[in-house]
């Protein structure tokens, strides 16, 4: 018995995947069924389990545990109780408290059940680690500026980060720097919604509005670009003023030490005023692309303008 619980559906795809991949390696008559546990029939569970002619082992995957049934529910509490042999039974829960009794008597140990947990990566930090354990899992080395890029260019899609990874590792040679996501995704990190912050926090007004032209035309949508920046001018906010170490201000303000030090060079040489006037030009930005105002991309441009001119309103 497995349970594949938690909201991250990428991480419980793989996890189930990995899981069939390592059983079939092991018999390849392996018979694969699938069950919607929303969708449950009474006896369904039980026919499944149920001692075939030839023996085969099986593997049995639920889908949906946390909409299932009564039914279901009955079932495999049942089941759990008297196990059938040479019989692997996968329980993907997406999260709620639907069938909490079935999760507490699996986690309890009834039916010698484990449990893979594939919780939501929200945090830049938690889609770092995972890209780095995705190159350490093959070996190969990669720097801390290459894994900042590709979580910078895929951070909306863990599905993508973990794609890229893998095209990487299974491409580039030696090590991967960050010359080398650059090269193989120019076009989705040059126009990504923070490259754009990057420029005009830089002062580089003229390459941030052709890089969010670009990024426009190739079908950003706005509300992402403003949300990008009101990222960058927070984390800037935030160390305007502070001291101490990047790892003792990263624990207090709720950031990773590394985006503590970018935003500590970002802000040097900006007033308290500017910023100020940055953080309500990204409010009165983010209101116009939300429907405030007729033209969001004039919003946008007048938003980059002010951010490379570390607040200066334009006249």
């Amino acid at each position: 018995m497995i349970l594949v619980s938690g909201p991250e559906q990428f991480l419980a795809d793989r996890a189930v995947r990995q899981l069939r991949d390592q059983l079939t390696a092991e018999d390849p008559s392996l018979e694969v069924n699938d069950l919607e546990a929303d969708h449950y029939q009474p006896g369904e569970l039980i026919t499944l389990a149920s001692p075939s002619l030839f023996a085969e082992p099986r593997l049995i995957r639920v889908a949906n545990v946390e909409k299932c049934t009564d039914a279901f529910l009955t079932e495999t509490l049942r089941y759990l109780e008297s196990p059938a042999d040479d019989t692997y039974l996968v329980l993907r829960h997406g999260g709620g408290v639907r069938g909490k009794k079935l999760l507490d008597t699996i986690r309890g140990g009834t039916g010698q059940g484990l449990e893979v947990v594939c919780a939501e990566l929200k945090k830049d930090t938690e889609k770092l680690d995972f890209a780095a354990a995705e190159f350490a899992a093959e070996r190969r080395r990669v720097t801390s500026g290459a894994l900042r890029a590709l979580v910078t260019a895929f951070s909306d899609d863990l599905a993508e980060l973990a794609s890229a990874c893998q095209q990487l590792i299974s491409d580039a040679a030696e090590e991967i720097t960050e010359a080398t996501v650059e090269k193989y995704y120019e076009g989705r990190v040059e126009t990504n919604s923070f490259k754009v912050a990057d420029m005009a926090v830089a002062g580089r007004q003229g390459e941030a509005l052709v890089l969010l032209r670009h990024a426009l035309a190739s079908g950003a949508d706005p509300v992402p670009v403003v949300a990008a920046f009101a990222m960058k001018i927070r984390g800037m906010a935030k160390v305007h003023g502070a001291y101490g170490p990047s790892g003792q201000l990263a624990s207090r303000l709720g950031m990773a030490p590394w985006q503590v030090e970018r935003a500590q060079r970002e802000v040097r040489g900006w007033s308290e005023d500017g910023l100020g006037r940055c953080i309500e030009v990204v409010a009165e930005t983010d209101a116009a692309v939300k429907g405030a105002e007729r033209d969001a991309v004039y919003a946008l441009e007048r938003m980059v303008t002010v951010i490379s001119m570390r607040g200066d309103r334009p006249r």
